[in-house]
């Protein structure tokens, strides 16, 4: 198996790059550089040749290239689901960016989507017959991901193959080609000399030039169409956590990009639909050139994000409307500025081609627009029911009840604070620290049975993510988590996004909006027996293939579950090219467990 890439493991200054190409060729040795995909007549699958690497608990011990009986074919999910005795069929080498529930082939053939606000950059996922069932396989040449934090600056150019955004964005400083290498020096549309630069002046423009962004109480940002997410990585000195989103558009892979460099993102869009976080989670909403008609459809996008900011709240524009006045861009800041106004939003800023609103805490002005009949009150006041496909509401909510709204504690306290949120859905303080100490445990021995460094882990999933103890436990560790409250599972994403971390419902009934190989650890935690006893087309099998195609190669799969539940994997695992160990581990309830540590095998096809 190759090793990763240590940050000492090569010199990557910008200003030298035959030294950057030394170091490539310093550390060529220690990754697979990728087994070619021919067109043979009868391909097969191989592990890359073994090189020298550190012993873990997972080594190969086999002196010989491993041979698979996996076959290569392009094989759709039938009823019933048959998992055939030489393995799970692998998807041809064109399918390896296969994001089912983001095809455009599938989504060009819809007749009745609402093409002018988007619709068909949501999550539309076929039905089962059309969804594939085979292995999605690695590109060409695909190598170990560079390790962070180099990789927020470096990438594999074979791991993301694609020119466009370099050659349309070159002169905004997104990314550049350097090699072998992907360079990404931290520019943006709209801050082409660093994000750095820009987050100070965002600073300097919600404080009155007397600090920062932090200082101004952000401590998580929702980054829309956030291109490659320069802006999210740029934020994390000052400890600020950003969920960054973009469609799976024009913009070829520019989520692709992000995960790659180890920065939090997904495929979304607003469009149609309520985007999949809870209400009052953000104290920024940031749109740099993010290609969003904010002034259409009675700003309905707006009101959007009204919901996602918490009180006193910023929604940071930049874009030509904010500064140039040519062609049609003073008469959309006409309407930008008369929606905000009738929501009461206050301009604080307009500066060097910025403008930055602040939602209301105090209700009255809006409470006076809506007596007017210039604004609709949303009529429900529903706070548990999860945001998910839920059509978007041309409306805003009160929040009438001040009991209901706790002021938060700062980022590095809120990660045992006892919230608001926890007592709304009956979960005790006591209840809520021995959930924490659990995790703490867990987490402890989880690092002793991989037997990696922790460096080599950066991009984790928690898929079942309850109050979020398993991410507080990972708080020191260099890594960021995806945390997943399923929508049929109590209403736990609020308390997560109020312990600084950040999430997504979802149904794993259905693909996630990721590309494959965007994961270094999946965390199961009894995810399987959630969803045991829904219908035929809501499987073990559909799942674990769903696992396989976000996770990378020689990523981890942790799952903790009922004991026939665990058989049944233990059995399937191999099929899927997954390697098993099995723990011991004490439960919550002081009961042990069985526990399984997977681990994807590094395959090629031949």
């Amino acid at each position: 198996m190759g090793r990763w890439w240590s940050p000492a493991s090569a010199a990557v200054e910008p200003r030298s790059v035959q030294l950057l190409l030394l170091g490539v060729a310093l550390v060529a040795a220690s990754f697979y550089a990728g087994t070619l995909f021919g067109s043979s007549a009868s391909p097969a699958l191989v592990l890359p040749p073994s090189r020298p690497r550190s012993p873990d608990s997972f080594s190969a011990k086999v002196a010989d290239v491993p041979m698979f009986t996996n076959r290569v074919s392009r094989k759709y999910r039938a009823k019933p689901v048959a998992v055939p005795d030489h393995g799970v069929d692998v998807c041809p080498l064109e399918y390896n960016e296969y994001v089912p529930c983001h095809d455009a082939a599938y989504i060009r053939s819809l007749k009745n989507l609402d093409r002018s606000r988007h619709e068909d950059l949501e999550s539309i996922c076929p039905p089962r017959e059309k969804r594939l069932f085979c292995l999605v396989p690695p590109p060409n040449d695909y190598k170990i991901p560079i390790r962070w934090p180099t990789s927020r600056d470096y990438v594999w150019r074979s791991n993301v193959n694609h020119s466009h955004l370099a050659e349309v964005k070159g002169g905004q400083n997104w990314v550049h080609e350097k090699g072998k290498l992907w360079w990404f020096p931290g520019g943006g549309t709209h801050f082409k000399h660093g994000a750095s630069e820009y987050i100070e002046r965002l600073g300097n423009m919600t404080t009155n030039s007397t600090g920062d962004l932090r200082s101004a109480g952000v401590v998580q940002v929702l980054d829309v169409g956030c291109g490659v997410a320069s802006f999210s990585a740029y934020l994390l000195p000052l400890d600020i956590q950003t969920m960054s989103f973009a469609p799976k558009d024009g913009h070829e892979n520019q989520i692709q990009f992000a995960l790659e460099r180890g920065i939090g993102a997904m495929i979304s869009v607003l469009a149609t639909k309520q985007l999949p976080y809870p209400e009052s989670s953000f104290e920024m909403v940031h749109c740099s050139r993010c290609r969003v008609d904010w002034h259409e459809n009675d700003g309905i996008l707006l009101k959007e994000v009204d919901r996602l900011l918490r009180p006193n709240g910023y929604f940071v524009y930049s874009a030509p409307p904010a500064y140039r006045k040519d062609k049609d861009f003073p008469v959309i800041w006409e309407k930008l500025v008369n929606i905000t106004t009738t929501m009461c939003w206050k301009l604080i800023a307009k500066h060097v081609q910025t403008a930055i609103w602040v939602k209301p805490e105090d209700e009255s002005c809006r409470q006076k627009k809506a007596d007017m009949k210039l604004l609709n009150i949303c009529e429900s006041n529903d706070n548990v029911s999860p945001s998910w496909k839920i059509p978007l509401m041309n409306c805003v909510k009160l929040n009438k009840d001040k009991s209901n709204i706790q002021k938060l504690p700062s980022r590095s306290d809120r990660l045992s604070f006892y919230f608001k949120s926890l007592e709304m859905i009956g979960v005790a303080p006591e209840r809520f620290e021995k959930n924490n100490q659990f995790w703490k445990n867990q987490v402890h021995k989880y690092w002793s049975f991989l037997g990696v460094e922790k460096t080599s882990i950066r991009n984790v999933m928690d898929m079942n993510a309850n109050y979020g103890g398993f991410a507080a436990a990972l708080s020191s560790d260099p890594v960021w988590i995806m945390n997943i409250v399923p929508h049929t599972m109590p209403n736990t994403l609020p308390v997560i996004y109020d312990r600084g971390f950040l999430g997504s419902y979802h149904d794993w009934c259905e693909p996630f909006s990721t590309y494959p190989r965007s994961y270094d650890l999946l965390h199961a935690f009894h995810l399987f027996s959630h969803y045991k006893g829904r219908k035929e087309d809501c499987l073990l099998e559909d799942i674990m293939l769903e696992m396989d195609r976000i996770i990378r190669p020689q990523g981890f799969v942790i799952i903790r579950d009922e004991n026939h539940t665990l058989s049944r994997i233990i059995d399937l695992a191999p099929k899927f090219l997954w390697d098993v160990t099995v723990h011991m581990l004490e439960n919550e309830e002081s009961r042990t467990d069985q526990v399984l540590f997977c681990r994807k095998k590094f395959w090629a096809i031949v």
